[in-house]
């Protein structure tokens, strides 16, 4: 039987892909890539020449069609989003559930993850953790769900970007100040950069900040904590 491997690649720094990763990228016949010119820079990095098919949140049912065709002639295929873990705030679930429902093996080949790096510098004692991923960007809906994670027991983790990292701390301070938060921007990147204290500290240092650069990952301490 056929294998979908789905790969976890570098969130920054090049050099964070997995031994194992380069094996299964070497070795399948068709690697699904949520964007091909970004996948693509990885692989002339290593060195490695294998077939692309774009497979992103737009065409993922249709790219999944395709790629079940390639698993039933007896090739495997690899998947990768852009930087980290596919299907954490990335395309890849539609992908996994329609070829594991054709009959065929899906194996995880893990690695980065801005989640998990975050989560390991954060220095928070919190039993469970929710990853909630991007919140709405609509403004509402954004500040009702953050109501609804804040007034639960657990700590989760937000991405955001440099457009709304500002906004979203704006509703935390407004309802929760004092909540204890870790930030990691651009990590393992070249600007990697990590920031700790109460929302309203970190409110603080980013609107002093003329202007906001890179990827956010926020992780927010849980009630009790």
């Amino acid at each position: 039987m056929s294998i979908l491997y789905i790969v976890a690649t570098p969130i920054g720094n090049l050099s964070d892909i997995s031994l194992r990763a380069l094996e299964v990228l070497k070795s399948v016949e068709l690697l699904a890539a949520e964007d091909t010119r970004c996948t693509q820079k990885l692989l002339t990095h290593f060195g490695i020449h294998v077939k692309l098919l774009s497979c992103r949140s737009q065409n993922e049912e249709r790219a999944a069609e395709k790629i079940i065709s390639t698993l039933d002639r007896g090739e495997n295929v690899a998947y990768t989003s852009d930087a980290g873990s596919p299907a954490l705030s990335d395309p890849g679930a539609l992908l996994v559930r329609k070829v594991v429902q054709a009959g065929h093996t899906v194996l995880p080949v893990p690695g980065p993850s801005a989640f998990a790096a975050l989560l390991s510098i954060a220095g928070i004692f919190d039993k469970s953790v929710v990853f909630e991923g991007f919140l709405s960007p609509k403004a509402g809906r954004r500040k009702s769900r953050l109501q609804e994670l804040l007034s639960g027991e657990s700590a989760f983790v937000l991405y955001e970007s440099p457009y709304r990292i500002v906004k979203l701390f704006s509703d935390l301070v407004e309802l929760d100040s004092k909540r204890s938060v870790c930030v990691g921007r651009e990590m393992t990147k070249l600007h990697e950069e990590y920031l700790r204290g109460s929302a309203a500290e970190i409110y603080e240092l980013l609107v002093a900040r003329k202007e906001q650069r890179g990827e956010f990952a926020v992780c927010v301490s849980g009630k009790r904590a």
